[in-house]
């Protein structure tokens, strides 16, 4: 084999390699070396040399007691994911791996954020002070308005968001599932009154385009809302109307109560989906609060229903 051949050779490996290096996610692929590194660290301490069921039932069989049931169904994401990817090994076809992760996962609630109802937003809105809350308002009010993720908040940037007098158009080109979204907020109460208040405090020498700039006594700085203090807002709203459990406010808390208030309007959850961007209904029900209100027009319904079945009758 001549040079020219090996060099080829060496070209296309390498390029194979930075492409399979890619099909890992990102944001977390540190979490993903350090799950996959943990399962081959075990197997040779284990002198284990094929990656059977029985292998792969052992190993999760021993994290289960270090695990909760939600994490060990990540690290088994993880694991399969660079096993499919680093070993051409899919442990999704393990039908006893399966169960027995299904198994222990029996009677596991995984804990949710809680949401802010539409009648807490309002009075939130209406009468919190701008000078104090200003910013607070106008994530509060994108983040329900198009279900935002923090890192969307945070990502946002004054070129994203045209205002055409009746409404803002919003656009979230970056998102966590790759689909990009657009959301409308329109002039209900003082809310473009709120984002056009906001946008106007922005000082002239800001170098950078982020809409979310930190706010203090009715000014803003030119320095930028990180993702902690965007994530906060939901608890920062709830501890001003003395909501109980402050602390479970969290940042999915926007995202969730966009759900749900759609949810209780009525809304079809392919609507929801296509709004949130979520492409499963699973994932979608899920972010949807059983809230007393959607409860309580359910049970309406009910006996109306009732009611008009034996009238009908008679």
């Amino acid at each position: 084999m001549n040079l020219d051949v090996l060099y080829a050779n060496k070209k296309n490996f390498t390029a194979a390699n930075i492409a399979i290096s890619n099909l890992l996610p990102t944001k977390s692929r540190s979490l993903y070396d350090i799950a996959y590194n943990r399962f081959k660290k075990w197997c040779a301490e284990k002198n284990v040399q094929v990656y059977s069921e029985n292998v792969l039932l052992a190993y999760f069989s021993e994290n289960a007691k270090n695990y909760k049931s939600s994490t060990l169904w990540a690290q088994y994401s993880m694991v399969k994911s660079c096993l499919i990817i680093y070993d051409n090994i899919d442990i999704s076809k393990f039908p006893k791996l399966i169960a027995f992760l299904k198994r222990t996962g029996d009677g596991y609630q995984a804990k949710k954020s809680k949401i802010l109802t539409k009648s807490e937003i309002d009075r939130f809105l209406s009468s919190a002070d701008d000078k104090e809350f200003l910013m607070i308002k106008v994530g509060l009010i994108l983040g329900i308005a198009g279900a935002c993720r923090t890192d969307e908040l945070v990502n946002l940037t004054v070129d994203d968001i045209e205002d055409v007098g009746s409404s803002l158009i919003v656009k979230i080109p970056n998102t966590k599932t790759k689909i990009p979204r657009i959301f409308v907020v329109t002039d209900v109460g003082n809310m473009l009154e709120l984002f056009r208040k906001y946008l106007s405090l922005r000082p002239p020498h800001v170098k950078h385009n982020r809409l979310f700039l930190y706010y203090k006594a009715g000014k803003c700085s030119s320095q930028p809302v990180g993702k902690n203090t965007m994530g906060k807002i939901p608890s920062v709203v709830a501890s001003y109307l003395k909501l109980p459990d402050v602390a479970c406010y969290t940042g999915h808390c926007l995202r969730r109560s966009s759900a749900t208030l759609l949810a209780d309007a009525g809304v079809y959850i392919t609507t929801i989906k296509r709004h949130a961007g979520w492409k499963s209904t699973t994932v979608a029900e899920g972010y949807v609060e059983n809230s007393i209100e959607n409860k309580t027009k359910i049970a309406n319904q009910v006996l109306v229903g009732t009611t008009l079945a034996q009238s009908q009758k008679l």
